[in-house]
């Protein structure tokens, strides 16, 4: 049987097209500051979706108002800025391996945020062993695994980054710990079967409008929270 979670590589999958993608973006927001660059999903209200979903389960396992983040692939930081604007006030981390999308992040922060002690971006190779960020209450991705699993890159014994995600995601995470996940390449099912480990699992997933084509239901995103047991 043919494995589904294996994707054909792309430009989307190279540090490359998305430091040319955020210099762009810190060019067209140094020339009005309102232009914050693109939002992810938008059209799905992904975002929204996720920042809805924490806030809903305030009190279930590590979620509280003062939970530390770390948003993997942050981009331009959108969603812990949104996260910030919802109150929440614990430490949070954004890292991307374009050093391009940090400067950027990081100009939104101390351009348009005063509350922001709280609050950094980073660039880092999170498939590193020697990165080493500590433990976080919630890790975030929003399309960062889409984006890395087209990357073709091969690690020791054939392994891909979708192979190795798993253990990333594990040592971030503490005991009642969460993920959240969304994705526009991977169904619920397959990031399922991704994701979890014999300590990493799922959680709940946010129901998003489903479509019918051909007899076959489905939905064009899908978001999914895993807890660490």
């Amino acid at each position: 049987m043919e494995d589904t979670t294996k994707l054909n590589t792309s430009k989307l999958g190279t540090k490359e097209y998305w430091d040319d993608f955020y210099s762009l973006e810190k060019r067209n927001f140094e020339e009005n500051p309102e232009d914050l660059g693109e939002c992810w999903f938008a059209d799905n209200d992904a975002e929204e979706k996720m920042v809805e979903f924490l806030l809903d389960n305030l009190g279930e396992y590590e979620i509280k108002q003062d939970s530390t983040m770390i948003d993997l692939g942050t981009g331009n930081g959108h969603l812990l800025f949104s996260l910030l604007e919802e109150g929440f006030n614990g430490k949070m981390v954004g890292v991307d391996y374009s050093e391009k999308s940090v400067e950027f992040a990081n100009e939104i922060l101390e351009t348009k945020y005063s509350d922001k002690e709280n609050v950094k971006f980073e660039a880092a190779d999170i498939f590193s062993d020697e990165w080493a960020p500590g433990t976080f209450d919630i890790v975030l991705d929003k399309g960062t695994l889409d984006a890395i699993a087209l990357s073709g890159i091969k690690f020791s014994h054939g392994k891909t980054v979708v192979d190795l995600y798993p253990k990333v995601i594990e040592k971030l995470l503490s005991k009642n710990s969460v993920f959240l996940i969304t994705s526009c390449n991977f169904t619920e099912d397959e990031l399922i079967k991704i994701i979890e480990t014999d300590s990493l699992k799922k959680w709940k997933s946010i129901p998003y409008p489903v479509f019918e084509f051909g007899g076959v239901k489905g939905t064009p995103i899908c978001s999914v929270a895993f807890v660490k047991l």
